[in-house]
Parts: C-alpha cells; sequence; structure tokens
C-alpha cells in the first residue's frame, strides 16, 4: 500500500476546466502504474486515465482529447487536467496506484492502493 491524497476537485460550468492533484508517499521512484477513476451514486467505479512509470498512458473514450493524465516524478504526483468539462463528468474522482506493475490499466482490481476521493461537479 502507499498513502494517496487528491485535490483539485470543485463546481464549475460546462466548458470550464480543473487539474486534480494525487500526492503519493515516494512510489514514483520505482515501478508503479497510477489512475484515476470517477464513481457517481448507483453506479461502478470507472477508470478515467491510467499512467505507467514507463509514460504510456490510457483513456476512456468519452474523455480522450479533453482530459491529460501526467505525472511529475520529482514532486512524486500525479495530476488530471481536466478541460472542456461536460455534466456527464460530474463524479467523485479517486486517485489509484499500484507498486511493482509496468503496463497503465483502467481496471480497478489492478489496483490495490486508493485515495479518499474528490468530487468534481459539472453544471450545464
Amino acid at each position: 500500500q502507499v498513502h494517496l491524497a487528491e485535490s483539485g476537485g470543485g463546481s464549475v460550468q460546462a466548458g470550464g476546466s480543473l487539474r486534480l492533484a494525487c500526492i503519493t508517499s515516494g512510489l514514483m521512484h520505482t515501478y508503479y502504474r497510477m489512475a484515476w477513476f470517477r464513481q457517481v451514486p448507483g453506479k461502478e467505479r470507472e477508470g478515467v486515465a491510467s499512467i505507467s512509470d514507463a509514460g504510456s498512458t490510457l483513456y476512456t473514450n468519452s474523455v480522450k482529447g479533453r482530459f491529460t493524465i501526467s505525472a511529475d516524478k520529482d514532486q512524486n504526483t500525479l495530476y488530471l487536467q481536466m478541460n472542456n468539462l461536460e455534466p456527464e463528468d460530474t463524479a467523485m474522482y479517486y486517485c489509484a496506484a499500484h507498486i511493482m506493475r509496468t503496463l497503465a490499466s483502467l481496471s480497478s482490481s489492478d489496483f490495490d492502493s486508493w485515495g479518499q476521493g474528490n468530487q468534481v461537479t459539472v453544471s450545464s
């Protein structure tokens, strides 16, 4: 397990932007996969974007061209830049990680460390 702490959520109008940050406890100095997931009440957790220590990335189709995942290894911080937000993006967003893995993934079963969540609300 690794400690993860998210920040940067909030409420915006459609078309606005937010940047989420996830501060990690040093896992970016080893092999890892990390990802952003989101969840709304009554729905399963959805993989949004993922990145490996080698820099490979995955995105769910609904956010391609709008969201960008990146990692600052020196600062041990994962980011999710969210542009042109839509009401359908409203959810609780979670940072996830699994050390000693080498491939990005959008499957929740491929992660064993989770942040507490950060709410994003987009109004029309």
